[in-house]
């Protein structure tokens, strides 16, 4: 059964439209992409597709998925993400076979430097997370890119807010695109959201007392710095709590374990920081804890959607002093 977001995208990039997709995350949105351009692929075989998305964990979780979607179909694809060993990147790219190319925008840049990439050979591109990557300082970098693609190319964004900056390169580098917007809301109706009044306690000492209780299963626990992070997460270890952290200081294979310490239930918390969290798509998080109040409502808004994904209840819980 497609969900909305499938339901209505599929068709127009099967048509070959260009397209901005508005919608949350946990909609369905990865598949919603990448089902039609498998299908292309297969009927187009030197078809080659750009994906760019703003961290290592988004890029992964797209490969992870072309990867459940294509077995034993002529269908290749290889991420791109700073990081990681370059090498083995490069000698993909070269065997000349990788129709699906997914990577975040600097490391793109740093294989076209190296000869590894021509962007001219991409006749799709797909920005996921669009807003994110401008956000994250990304702008120059998505412009030179989609820059050095070709013109008759058909271009995806999506999207979950439509800021300013968006419809700018929406009017540049889209050419009469059909817009969808499944965006049912803007918080999550499956989270169900609560303050906690740390004011004069220990905040490590209630979040250590709030991890004890059994129905705290699977935690996401956001922190605003990635020494407070750190430091948080070594105050739990030593409460006897077992937990994890992920943060841009991290190297890419430490964030990969971190991560799948926590998808697989080996640790109860997994403490991040809003950007090594960008993306992050987990099944069954139990509960997001604020340790610290988020900068941004669409900050508040992205954090609390990696619990009660689906048809699935979550809860939120934010510390107020």
């Amino acid at each position: 059964m497609p969900t909305p977001i499938q339901d209505e995208v599929i068709p127009q990039i099967l048509k070959g439209h260009d397209l901005v997709g508005l919608a949350n995350t946990g909609t369905g949105k990865t598949a919603a992409f990448l089902l039609p351009l498998i299908d292309k692929v297969l009927k187009h075989p030197r078809s080659r597709i750009l994906i760019m998305a703003p961290t290592h964990e988004l890029t992964l979780q797209i490969e992870q998925e072309l990867i459940a979607l294509t077995r034993r179909l002529p269908v290749y694809g290889v991420s791109c993400v700073g990081g990681a060993n370059i090498g083995p990147q490069i000698s993909k790219l070269k065997r000349g076979d990788m129709q699906f190319v997914i990577g975040t925008p600097g490391r793109l840049k740093d294989l076209a430097k190296r000869k590894a990439l021509v962007f001219g050979s991409f006749n799709t591109v797909v920005l996921d997370e669009a807003d994110r990557m401008l956000d994250m300082g990304f702008i120059g970098d998505m412009r030179a890119i989609l820059g050095a693609t070709p013109k008759s190319r058909q271009t995806l964004f999506f999207s979950a807010t439509m800021s300013s900056e968006i419809r700018g390169l929406v009017h540049e580098f889209l050419h009469e695109p059909v817009t969808i917007s499944v965006k049912t809301q803007d918080t999550a109706l499956n989270v169900n959201q609560t303050v906690v009044n740390v004011r004069g306690l220990n905040k490590s000492e209630v979040l250590k007392a709030l991890l004890s209780k059994v129905e705290l299963k699977k935690v996401l626990v956001f922190g605003r710095t990635k020494h407070g992070v750190d430091k948080l997460s070594k105050a739990l270890a030593r409460k006897g709590v077992k937990v994890e952290s992920i943060h841009g200081n991290k190297s890419h294979s430490q964030r990969q374990r971190a991560l799948q310490k926590f998808k697989q239930n080996e640790v109860q918390a997994l403490i991040a920081t809003d950007v090594a969290a960008r993306g992050l798509d987990i099944d069954g998080v139990t509960h997001v804890i604020n340790y610290d109040i988020p900068a941004t409502y669409d900050d508040y808004v992205h954090r609390i959607g990696r619990t009660g994904r689906g048809d699935k209840k979550g809860m939120a819980l934010t510390f107020v002093d």
